[in-house]
């Protein structure tokens, strides 16, 4: 199923399931926990991004041209870092290049994002699938400069500045990808296709990923994952690509659909 968060022409936000003729059904409940699809055809005012995060984790340096174009060692373990929730950004609003803390190295990073659907802790490998509600994109947005030279080291805060974490346009429950270790991934920036790779070159499957990450901790029904982006980005370009004003950026994966944000500058 692909699920859609939306508000309505009252501004209330709801759910719904779209459908092959491209229409949407209302949900009734509560997508984390029980739902179910009604017959009430769904008034789409805005399109939202596809959930409220409860947390917001990412996975950094995880496919192995990547880490090629980057000169980086592969990892021995998952490299973590996290973004604030309110980093989210909706379908086709835009992401604001930072002015209070400036920024002129902002660059896109395609991500498979996962959604983990019940509390998960000390999970093995093999169950780890299990505790997936579902699949969305998500666009890890950074700023290089702040990352290289701003950040002490760290990667939150070029990471974690309001809209650099674009998800949508709708979740897909994980029984329509059963392997999401087997995904197209692109980005298009203005047209022009910049990343193009699939899930397969991963260091560290999404399995292997939750697994990883649950260990000793609890992963809340509503965590979201960035699972990490393959080679192409505009830090690795020669010359450097970053992300201006009037561009358009779209990451698009395979199965779930693409997802578009303007860009512009923060006022």
């Amino acid at each position: 199923m692909k699920i859609i968060r939306y508000a309505d022409a009252n501004d209330q936000i709801k759910f719904a399931s779209l459908q092959p003729d491209g229409s949407a059904l209302e949900l009734d409940g509560d997508i984390l926990g029980s739902f179910t699809v009604s017959g009430r055809k769904a008034g789409v005012k805005k399109l939202l991004a596809p959930l409220d995060p409860r947390a917001i984790l990412c996975i950094g340096l995880n496919y192995k041209k990547h880490a090629h174009e980057t000169k980086c060692e592969i990892p021995q373990y998952p490299i973590l870092f996290f973004k604030n929730p309110s980093s989210v950004q909706h379908p086709n609003d835009p992401v604001l290049i930072p002015t209070a803390l400036k920024s002129t190295k902002v660059d896109y990073e395609v991500e498979l994002v996962i959604v983990i659907g019940k509390t998960c802790k000390n999970v093995a490998v093999s169950d780890a699938l299990d505790y997936v509600f579902g699949y969305t994109c998500g666009n890890d947005v950074s700023a290089r400069d702040w990352q290289k030279f701003g950040g002490g080291g760290q990667w939150c805060l070029a990471k974690t500045f309001d809209t650099f974490a674009p998800l949508g346009p709708c979740l897909v429950t994980k029984d329509e990808i059963p392997d999401p270790n087997t995904l197209t991934v692109k980005t298009i920036l203005n047209g022009r296709v910049l990343q193009n790779s699939n899930t397969s070159d991963m260091i560290f499957s999404c399995a292997e990923i939750i697994s990883f990450l649950s260990k000793a901790t609890t992963l809340l029904p509503g965590t979201v994952i960035f699972t990490g982006t393959p080679e192409g980005v505009g830090m690795g370009r020669d010359p450097f690509v970053w992300m201006q004003p009037g561009d358009s950026v779209t990451v698009e994966i395979e199965k779930i659909g693409a997802l578009t944000n303007p860009v512009e500058l923060e006022k």
